[in-house]
């Protein structure tokens, strides 16, 4: 009988163990479990211990990481009709652990399948051209329809990237062309414009130097005429502050006319007003021993001496 007693009391603590092992869960760090009872769902643990109902709960693990989707290029139309090859990436993670598992079946191709039916709409709205440089615009309006659609899913999309769009290869050389032939073009309007503005730049140095010279020119006459001027103010004031008188002036006057007469031509015109003056030069011009004929017709010739 011992040995009966033994063994049930082994039954039962093996038993209890079983219960024990099944009714304590672990839940880890990043995830959360989603706690069932005969099928139903109770409730949502967080991580650490997780005490469970033997035999009639459950417990299933959602992890609530950021998760990355990677699709393969798809083949899509653009409005210009345009066939492409686009690919995305897609960032997301389970805000409701259990919508995800208790709203869709399969969240990762229910979201993929979804991205690329978006993706092909929004593409068939666009250009190419507008496609190729329009890929914030494309992350953006892809975000969004994803974010409404997936909410009922427990689903939320952080990021989507555009990675690849491929051009079929006629289009893209003929794009490679056109771009090429806009960069000769940009580069004969740079080499234009600095012509243009070295040729002005020329000019309005030209323009200053000369405006210079000009100045420069200006201001030497001004003062050669202002040191002439003050020379002769000097001359008439020496003049005047000594005692010269009409006799020395006149010897002067016939110095000059003298020096005059010694060139080439025998006659001599001289000043209407002389002739005022010549009863003063008569006498002085015989002290000198000139003998000057003067007519009305104020010419003079010089006397042949013996």
């Amino acid at each position: 009988m011992s040995a009966l007693i033994i063994i049930f009391w082994g039954i039962v603590l093996f038993f209890l163990l079983i219960m024990v092992l099944s009714s304590v869960k672990i839940v880890p760090q990043g995830y959360a479990g989603v706690v069932e009872r005969l099928g139903r769902y109770v409730r949502t643990a967080d991580a650490g211990l997780v005490m469970l109902s033997p035999f009639i709960s459950s417990m299933r693990l959602v992890s609530l990481k950021e998760q990355v989707d990677e699709y393969e290029p798809q083949a899509v139309i653009s409005s210009d009709n345009v066939g492409v090859k686009i690919d995305a990436v897609l960032y997301f993670h389970i805000v409701s652990p259990q919508k995800s598992i208790y709203e869709v079946e399969n969240y990762v191709a229910a979201l993929e399948i979804l991205t690329m039916t978006t993706l092909r709409d929004i593409i068939g709205e666009m250009t190419l051209d507008d496609c190729l440089t329009s890929r914030e615009r494309i992350n953006a309006r892809l975000r969004g329809v994803l974010d409404e659609c997936t909410e009922k899913w427990g689903l939320k999309v952080t990021r989507v990237e555009i990675r690849t769009i491929e051009p079929p290869e006629d289009v893209r050389v003929a794009m490679e062309k056109q771009m090429r032939a806009e960069r000769d073009k940009r580069a004969a309007i740079l080499e234009a414009e600095g012509a243009k503005q070295a040729a002005i730049l020329k000019a309005q140095g030209e323009k200053e130097a000369n405006v210079t010279m000009a100045e420069g020119e200006k201001q030497a006459a001004i003062l050669k005429a202002e040191g002439q001027s003050e020379a002769y103010n000097n001359m008439f004031k020496a003049i005047k502050s000594s005692a010269i008188d009409e006799k020395v002036i006149a010897i002067k006057y016939l110095e000059s006319m003298e020096k005059v007469a010694n060139g080439n031509s025998n006659t001599i015109i001289l000043p209407y007003n002389t002739t005022s003056e010549l009863g003063v030069f008569s006498g002085i011009g015989q002290a000198l021993g000139i003998t000057n004929k003067i007519k009305d017709g104020h010419k003079v010739k010089p006397a042949v001496k013996n």
